[in-house]
């Protein structure tokens, strides 16, 4: 299980960690969709679209690694190495996104502090890489729901 903790209250920047293990810092984008991240001495890179539907990490090379499409839906997709894993959210008013496989729940990822912001992740199955991806993308999400709702 992840867990992304708020650690500014100025910028979108959480801690990740892994059991009692920071792994990463995600790096919210400030000017565009996305984020970065270091994991295992590698560079990843999150980049959105215009719109915040459709997002893509890159590694340090400039490779694909993974992607998200029809963020923001009811239902949403990642794609990552040959895999697709579904997404919904949880409920019509909720903010929790669910992995379904084979037509159940087998993960989610949800806030665990409505004030700080802290996020859990559950999510069996995805690579680390991808699964700190899914959680920056909903984290980003969030975020521009909030900021058209004010």
């Amino acid at each position: 299980m992840l867990k992304a903790r708020r650690v500014s209250a100025w910028r979108s920047r959480y801690e990740i960690s892994v059991g009692d293990r920071v792994v990463t810092t995600w790096d919210d984008a400030f000017w565009r969709s996305g984020g970065d991240f270091e994991l295992d001495g590698q560079r990843y890179q999150v980049r959105g679209n215009a719109w915040g539907t459709r997002y893509t990490l890159l590694d340090g090379a400039g490779g694909a690694v993974a992607s998200a499409d029809r963020v923001g839906r009811k239902r949403w997709t990642v794609e990552a190495a040959g895999q697709t894993y579904q997404f919904q959210r949880a409920s019509l008013f909720g903010t929790e996104q669910e992995l379904h496989a084979g037509g159940r729940r087998v993960g989610s990822v949800k806030r665990i502090s409505f004030w700080r912001g802290d996020v859990a992740a559950d999510l069996p199955g995805l690579p680390l890489p991808v699964q700190v991806f899914v959680v920056g993308v909903v984290i980003t999400m969030w975020n521009q729901q909030a900021a058209a709702a004010s």
